[in-house]
């Protein structure tokens, strides 16, 4: 039975996604493992180094369903790594060609060549979905580049905003990550082939044929040099993934204070029973968002493991590198988990114009002050102008008014402006200043994104 949640056949799915389970759990690491392991015999049969035709029997028999689970059990309880196992079970089922599989290489190197093939398979995964979920909040900031909306700092209202600039400041992050990813991707999938400690002594002076076939073998990156205890790599991949997990978390955030029931402007799609109350009926709460909250904290609990992983003894760490298999396999899954979740709420969000119109309206145009301040200071100069709006603003407050009722009670701002100017002065809509503008600059390189 799965311990992590994550892996659970029930919980799972509000944790992670069958698709990256299935990326990286222990089965297909294996066959991934088979996979190097094949690799290396049919490049080192090119180069003459094994029999020519070892490489097609490996190969053949390079099937995670012909391991032993329990042989491959026992094996790593008593040896500390799956490698030897493996071997063992691929040399069986490989005849007479199996006393030529893992020729010259070490455990290091097929389990972080397996390793690689995973993060790669990973992160396009993390990209497609990111690209849709990129797709639908361009699409929502374009449909409500007029909704008018309050502004929020400290949580209470300061000048109005449109939902529009709202999604566009939650999108524009994520096309920073998708460049992060397309960056960060030739500097991780990539082979690791070293032997013993590095030098590949064991293939005398075809190591460098034998690494840089292997790399296009198996479509990876081939280093400058091997990576057994460099392990940037895959620190920055899970770095790369806490970092994405914080914008996410951001929209999570922002949905769920939107949802509260005295705001009301903003919910996640309605589906009949989720996010129900076992004893409330009326209940809908914000499920989604708060599971992409539970595993942007996971993830980014688990970016220090990575990190502290890098510091590795000499040419083989003893502990740190082991400590990357507790952390890297998660961080894939909770962070696909949670791009789910933000996709659902991005593409089928519900979005409510008019409870935002009545919030904007809420204190009677207090929150568009500063446009009647600007507006008043050319005549009356800022500190003058600050003085009378802050004034008009004490009495309405006091009195219960209309910032438009105070302000014509003002005799400086009453001698300068008819009802009509404060009207307009005090129109939210007329104060969004570059929304627009920063919408559409947003817009454009969302567009520009590849799929």
């Amino acid at each position: 039975m799965p311990v992590n949640p994550a892996d659970s056949p029930v919980l799972g799915t509000l944790y992670g996604s069958d698709a990256m389970r299935a990326v990286f759990d222990e089965r297909s690491w294996f066959q991934r493992m088979l996979d190097v392991e094949a690799a290396l015999a049919r490049v080192q049969a090119r180069l003459g180094l094994i029999p020519p035709d070892a490489g097609a029997a490996i190969t053949a028999a390079a099937r995670v369903d012909n391991l032993d689970t329990a042989e491959l059990a026992a094996s790593v309880r008593n040896v500390g790594y799956p490698v030897v196992g493996v071997v063992k079970g691929l040399s069986r089922a490989a005849g007479a060609a199996g006393a030529w599989t893992h020729w010259g290489a070490t455990t290091q190197d097929i389990m972080d060549s397996a390793t690689a093939l995973q993060v790669r398979d990973g992160l396009a995964l993390i990209r497609g979905e990111l690209v849709a979920i990129i797709r639908a909040l361009a699409t929502q900031a374009d449909a409500h580049r007029h909704t008018v909306m309050a502004g929020r700092t400290h949580l209470q209202h300061a000048l109005p905003v449109t939902f529009g600039l709202k999604c566009a400041v939650w999108l524009q992050p994520l096309v920073t990550h998708v460049a992060r990813l397309d960056q960060l991707r030739p500097r991780v999938e990539m082979v690791q082939f070293g032997g013993a400690a590095g030098t590949l002594a064991s293939l005398g002076p075809d190591g460098l044929k034998v690494i840089d076939g292997l790399a296009a073998e198996l479509g990876l990156a081939a280093p400058a040099a091997p990576w057994h205890v460099a392990r940037d790599g895959f620190a920055e991949a899970v770095g790369s993934l806490g970092l994405l997990c914080g914008s996410l978390a951001k929209i999570a955030t922002d949905i769920i204070l939107l949802a509260q029931t005295e705001i009301g402007e903003v919910c996640e799609p309605y589906v009949a029973g989720r996010g129900q109350s076992s004893t409330m009926p009326q209940k809908r709460n914000p499920i989604a968002s708060e599971y992409v909250l539970a595993s942007a904290r996971a993830v980014q609990a688990l970016v220090p493991l990575m990190q502290g992983a890098m510091a590795q003894d000499h040419e083989r760490a003893t502990g740190p590198w082991q400590a990357e298999l507790l952390a890297l396999p998660q961080a894939f899954v909770l962070t696909h988990g949670a791009l789910q979740h933000a996709r659902t709420i991005a593409e089928g969000m519900v979005v409510d114009a008019a409870r935002m119109r009545r919030n904007l309206d809420a204190t009677g145009g207090l929150i568009v002050a500063e446009a009647v301040m600007m507006g008043l200071a050319p005549q009356l100069g800022r500190e003058a102008a600050h003085h009378a709006v802050k004034h008009a603003c004490d009495l309405a407050l006091a009195e219960g008014l209309s910032l438009a009722d105070a302000l014509t009670r003002e005799p400086e701002v009453a001698a300068r402006l008819d009802r009509a100017a404060i009207g307009r002065l005090t129109d939210p809509a007329a104060y969004l200043g570059s929304a627009d503008a920063f919408l559409d600059r947003v817009l454009e390189i969302a567009r520009a994104i590849r799929a």
